[in-house]
């Protein structure tokens, strides 16, 4: 990763940029957009297309290549032009070094008649950093998932299906690797039947290439001074599927219609994100309003703990942080969440050193390293040390997301109600209490953090619950001048409406939600670690633990600190259907998995919930809807519920 960088342009007498890796023009001098419509619009006969979805209907581009985002946007505006209003648009593109915000808003600028678009595109174009990143454009109705990184990494991680391609990029002869035989044998495998594909190119060994993945090709009138491009169809066969445990359920609800589970911000999260593609939902929550438990912190730290080896956590919550950061520009600056970054002290040599590795691992624009004048500096008060800052990181207030998400005309809250059985009947969930019906609907998401477990179909996830203790301090004015979210074993935020939020304790051992004056006593002790300079500003000295106001409580995590998201198998019957893994875990039995249908959790979040349950919602409704997954495969794969189940069997080989 750390040869990230973005794109690295000149601009021309014209203003039209260039690029200087591969010393190649963007868009073509005559009219880039134009060009586009030409070579990728009706190159797949994209109006026709869009206009013939069904109602509700989706389509999905893929392109290499995402560049300016002219073709993307072109996309887009014909899709709005031509598609029913209750379709949706997903577009999937690959870009190795996308474009700084301030050159793509002036590479834009030079086509007016895209400025509406253009200007939401670089609104939500924030936080994008390697990996999967997702943008929501239109009200949801239009997906953009921006893989950042080179497309020969990136392509075989996608779990897509693909209606059309645009195959952009700078020319072969600039840019050879991007038109290799490896490249279009992953068109291929993404492909869905008969998806079309359209280049500007004619080269002779792009066309035999792309025939022999399983593309008819031909030649077709080029734009402007290109005499030729090439266009075509997929006629080869369908792509290798994931293994039987982890393929999407073939299950096809007959209404839309889903009911959530708990409004914490899992739940809020996945309704959301069903509600944005069309679904009726029913969020119920047992208490009078949602983000009542561990999403009711006054303040909750965008806090990245990432690996410098890429594992799935990191990788998850590299693509987290930065959809969260997105839909954070639709709240109150100040008052909902404050971009005002976050600090991770280097408290001993051994965090000096991992903090070290992640400035190598990782671009400058995410995190960086502070000398201890130069956090000082930045967080207005004394430090013992300098850390690791985290410049687009910040304080959210969790009650604010939650609201916005669940804010959605489609979904319906209905507080007082706790499930307390979960029954299926006909081709209906029902979620009872007392021999009553609370709601009741053909698909059920679980997310009520560590209570998912009271129902037997989960039987077998592994969660634990974990109390978390803050206590809220007053701000003085002297302790005002914190400008930046403070970390070592515990955390300080900038005053949020005259308090500072601190914390935050772990016990795993309590199972009492009332706050104690002991956690508050240990909390004003990481205080002290932080910032002895702070906490004289706060008058810690002078405060009585007994006295301080705060809250507590039940964050829930796995053994392996990953979420629980995706859909759920019946646990003894899985057993039994992939009982020969436990004699050889090389087995693949083509079995389908027995799942529960329509039954799905979001759950075990742990103090990470801000970063991994807003995209693990998307996660959860592109399992449902058959759509692109906004996270590479294998992060998908070790979120998913069966991972348990799967480990049980394959340890009793051994056991």
């Amino acid at each position: 990763m750390s040869d990230f960088h973005h794109a690295q342009l000149d601009w021309d007498e014209q203003g039209q940029p260039l690029s200087r890796e591969f010393d190649d023009v963007y868009f073509s001098p005559t009219s880039g957009i134009d060009e586009t419509h030409h070579v990728f619009i009706a190159g797949n006969d994209l109006a026709p297309r869009f206009a013939e979805l069904p109602a509700g209907g989706r389509f999905v581009i893929g392109e290499t290549g995402f560049g300016t985002g002219l073709n993307f946007l072109c996309a887009w505006q014909l899709f709005e032009q031509c598609a029913p209003r209750d379709a949706r648009l997903h577009f999937v593109s690959v870009e190795k070094f996308p474009l700084a915000r301030d050159d793509l808003q002036r590479a834009l600028a030079l086509w007016p008649d895209l400025a509406p678009l253009a200007a939401q595109l670089i609104d939500q174009y924030v936080a994008i950093h390697p990996g999967f990143q997702r943008l929501e454009l239109a009200g949801g109705r239009v997906v953009l998932t921006l893989l950042v990184g080179d497309a020969l990494d990136c392509l075989p991680e996608l779990d897509a299906r693909i209606d059309a391609w645009f195959l952009d990029g700078f020319a072969p002869a600039k840019n050879p690797d991007m038109w290799s035989p490896a490249l279009f044998a992953q068109l291929a495998r993404l492909s869905g039947p008969g998806a079309s594909l359209a280049t500007f190119t004619a080269a002779g060994f792009v066309r035999r290439a792309l025939k022999e993945a399983g593309f008819a090709v031909k030649r077709v009138p080029g734009f402007g001074k290109k005499w030729e491009m090439s266009r075509g169809l997929f006629t080869g066969e369908p792509g290798d599927e994931a293994k039987p445990w982890y393929a999407r359920p073939r299950f096809t609800p007959g209404r839309r219609e889903a009911l959530v589970i708990g409004a914490g911000l899992a739940g809020c999260a996945s309704a959301a994100s069903l509600a944005a593609r069309g679904w009726q939902v029913t969020l119920l929550e047992r208490h009078d309003a949602p983000a009542r438990e561990a999403s009711g912190n006054p303040q909750g730290v965008l806090y990245l703990k990432l690996s410098a080896h890429g594992t799935p956590l990191s990788r998850l919550i590299l693509s987290g942080f930065g959809h969260t950061r997105r839909l954070l520009q639709r709240l109150e600056q100040g008052r909902d969440w404050q971009a005002c970054g976050v600090l991770q002290l280097a408290f001993d040599a051994k965090e000096a050193q991992r903090q070290a590795k992640l400035a190598e691992a990782f671009p400058a624009d995410l995190l960086h390293q502070l000398d201890q004048a130069d956090a000082e500096a930045l967080a207005g008060v004394a430090l013992p040390a300098g850390g690791l800052y985290y410049p687009q990181a910040g304080w959210v207030h969790p009650p604010a997301l939650c609201g916005l998400l669940a804010g959605h005309p489609n979904i319906r809250l209905v507080t007082h109600r706790e499930a307390l059985e979960l029954r299926r009947e006909g081709d209906l969930w029902q979620a009872r209490a007392a021999d009553q019906t609370l709601a009741s609907a053909p698909v059920v998401v679980l997310a009520g953090a560590a209570e998912v477990l009271r129902f037997p179909q989960t039987a077998g996830l592994q969660q634990k619950r974990i109390r978390g203790q803050i206590s809220r301090l007053p701000a003085t004015a002297q302790s005002a001048g914190l400008a930046t979210v403070l970390c070592a074993e515990g955390y300080v935020a900038p005053p949020r409406e005259g308090e500072h939020t601190l914390g935050a304790s772990f016990d795993f051992h309590n199972d009492d939600l009332e706050p104690t004056a002991a956690e508050h006593a240990g909390n004003l002790e990481l205080l002290e670690e932080i910032s002895t300079d702070l906490a004289q500003r706060l008058g810690v000295a002078e405060l009585a633990p007994e006295q301080l106001q705060g809250r507590a409580a039940f964050r829930c995590t796995t053994p392996d600190y990953l979420p629980i998201v995706g859909p759920l198998a019946d646990p003894e019957a899985f057993a039994e259907a992939y009982a020969v893994l436990a004699k050889d875990a090389r087995q693949v039995p083509e079995v389908p998995a027995p799942w529960f249908d329509g039954l799905y959790v979001n759950s075990a979040h742990g103090s990470r919930g801000l970063i991994t349950a807003p995209l693990s919602g998307e996660l959860l409704a592109a399992w449902l809807d058959d759509e692109p997954l906004p996270v590479p495969r294998a992060v998908a794969e070790a979120c998913h519920p069966n991972r348990f189940a799967l480990r049980r069997l394959i340890r009793g080989q051994s056991a």
